[in-house]
């Protein structure tokens, strides 16, 4: 899992410094700023290498927050880390490149000036829709079939990229931000649990293991059991009032990404399943 994660992740990291140099080279600069400016006056060198550039750091961005369909370092590497580094992995570097993300992005190549930054905006605003669409349903419906629970969560995890950029789409950056806080802390918790519950039981992260061990441990299962049903979206718990603000902002956004909400609320009865499994074996 290691090694996946560094030939991987150097591979990434690899197109993401292309795609700024050739950003650079289109437009002079590499302040964010001053390439939107570039790009609203029209003052484009090359037009071509805006594109790709722009182009191969979504793939960059895209292998950062494991969204599919760079999504394939995530199972192994978040079942292959100790617990804690999987929970750390899972939270941390996915707000912060989330934010690197929007402040490129958002703010560099939203401008809709007629030519190249109109032709930028709506492609990679398309791109994006269909990533997150096809995100959502990869990790839902792939993490039915998890029998280990850390690998449950990195399917989820690469889910909840989905749903975020649903909010990113819209342009409603608020949104984003709430339901990363919301998702980082119940990712946190969730990890956190499974660490103490391997501790105090000596069990492993197989899902069966946990067979009758609410019994045993209530208050650490419990505890489990909320922040699996929030990651679910259950009301009226927080991770219910983060889908439904991302939710409702794409639905009330100028242009139609409804069809997108739709698939985001399909993707969220999915999910249900595999995250009630682990608290019905736990339980009952």
């Amino acid at each position: 899992s290691s090694l996946k994660y560094f030939l991987l992740g150097s591979f990434a990291t690899a197109f993401l410094l292309f795609g700024m140099a050739l950003v650079y080279g289109a437009t002079g600069t590499t302040n964010i700023a001053k390439i939107s400016s570039a790009i609203s006056a029209g003052q484009i060198n090359y037009p071509a290498l805006l594109l790709v550039g722009a182009a191969m750091m979504l793939v960059g961005f895209g292998f950062k927050i494991a969204s599919a369909p760079f999504h394939l370092w995530t199972p192994d590497v978040y079942e292959g880390a100790p617990t804690i580094v999987t929970g750390f992995m899972s939270t941390g570097p996915k707000a912060a490149v989330f934010a690197a993300f929007l402040r490129v992005f958002a703010a560099g190549f939203a401008s809709g000036a007629p030519g190249v930054g109109a032709q930028l905006h709506a492609r990679w605003l398309t791109a994006l829709a269909v990533i997150a669409a096809i995100t959502m349903t990869v990790g839902n419906v792939i993490a039915i079939s998890q029998k280990n629970i850390k690998r449950m969560l990195a399917y989820s995890s690469i889910a909840h990229a989905g749903y975020a950029l649903v909010g990113f789409v819209t342009g409603e950056f608020a949104s984003v931000a709430f339901y990363m806080l919301v998702y980082c802390v119940m990712s946190l918790g969730a990890f956190a649990v499974i660490q103490l519950l391997a501790r105090a039981g000596d069990r492993k992260t197989e899902i069966a293991d946990y067979a009758g061990i609410g019994f045993e441990a209530p208050g650490l299962t419990f505890s489990l059991s909320i922040f699996m049903l929030s990651l679910a979206g259950i009301p009226p718990t927080a991770g219910f009032m983060s889908k439904f603000f991302v939710f409702k902002t794409a639905w009330d956004a100028p242009y139609n990404l409804r069809w997108l909400v739709v698939v985001a609320v399909v993707n969220s009865i999915i999910s249900i399943y595999y995250y009630l499994y682990p608290i019905v074996v736990m339980f009952f």
